[in-house]
């Protein structure tokens, strides 16, 4: 057990892999127990999981900057993307990263667009050449960043995957078009929910596509017949939630929200830092590490990460400690 940010996670020394899978506190884990329990009795009202599910929509409003009217829940991020990308006419000419997460790609791609990719240093700087740029805000597969104030001055439509950011980044990303992140890695809440947050530009131009009765105005009355008559806000592109899984985001994006965001940065940057300077890597801002090697010798030392793009990748949060990078040092040496 550890102790962090005044939350207990059951999880012991050497998970480094985050940026898989997030390890929730107890605090969120024993909401979603608890939801499980009632749904074993049938004990689970549907109309009252309205409240976690737009507990979630304010949290994540607060963390990206945007207003609550603007923010759309659903499962995974390419889900919510789909409709934004198909929002676009077949052939623009949209931005990427090299190597990006194709969660992000894949629906641009696949509607037809000329999709460029260059290398994600390069992205800010290229982003004006094009009307839409798609990009992750840290690279799934190294952490590293992308120009975000580049992108703000480029005038493209900027759609920003922030799953890889959200929960440790203190980024103010309200002026994006489109951000969009899945909740089961650095918000620490059970896979299966996902939020986009819109523009006024990004909203008038997509079509809800996806819509059914949770995208309605009174969800209740919604259920039943036409004729259309769905949210003014961006819940019309709500996608109807698994409430599982929003019990417990609506218990972790709130704390997270809470948290010193200096702090939390501090705290995996900092341990991430340290990794990087004992192992003579390039120095980043970022609390995902890729190094070169076979993982197999860290998870043989109990260390939990991932092979990404040829190298081991670890990722530091709120439960790591000094203790989880003396472990991969050793394992290393």
């Amino acid at each position: 057990m550890i102790t962090a940010f005044d939350a207990r996670f059951d999880v012991g020394p050497g998970y480094l892999n985050t940026p898989s899978v997030g390890v929730p506190p107890r605090h969120v884990v024993d909401a979603v127990r608890a939801w499980v329990d009632d749904w074993a009795t049938g004990a689970v009202s549907a109309p009252a999981m309205d409240a976690p599910v737009d507990a979630t929509r304010e949290a994540f409003a607060a963390l990206t900057g945007f207003p609550t009217t603007g923010v759309a829940v659903g499962s995974v991020v390419s889900g919510l993307l789909g409709p934004v990308a198909a929002s676009f006419p077949a052939g623009t000419r949209v931005l990427t990263a090299a190597g990006e997460f194709t969660s992000v790609s894949f629906p641009f791609a696949a509607c037809g667009h000329e999709v460029t990719e260059v290398p994600v240093a390069e992205v800010g700087a290229r982003a004006a050449e094009h009307e839409v740029v798609a990009v992750s805000v840290a690279q799934s597969a190294d952490g590293a960043l992308v120009d975000l104030e580049a992108l703000r001055a480029s005038g493209a439509f900027v759609v920003l995957d922030a799953t890889q950011s959200l929960g440790w980044l203190p980024a103010d990303l309200s002026w994006a078009d489109v951000v969009v992140a899945g909740g089961y890695k650095w918000l620490l809440s059970p896979r299966g929910c996902a939020w986009a947050a819109y523009s006024g530009r990004a909203l008038e131009r997509t079509t809800p596509s996806a819509a059914g009765w949770y995208a309605g105005e009174d969800r209740w009355s919604t259920v039943y017949g036409l004729p259309l008559r769905l949210a003014g806000t961006a819940r019309r592109l709500d996608v109807s939630p698994a409430w599982s899984s929003f019990v417990g985001a609506a218990v972790a994006l709130p704390w997270l929200a809470g948290l010193d965001r200096s702090a939390v940065h501090a705290h995996g940057v900092g341990l991430a830092t340290r990794l990087r300077t004992a192992l003579d890597l390039p120095p980043s801002p970022s609390p995902i590490v890729s190094v070169p090697g076979d993982p197999q010798r860290l998870l043989d030392a109990g260390v939990r990460c991932a092979a990404r793009a040829g190298a081991i990748r670890v990722g530091f949060h709120l439960h790591n400690t000094d203790a989880d990078v003396d472990l991969v040092l050793d394992a290393l040496r």
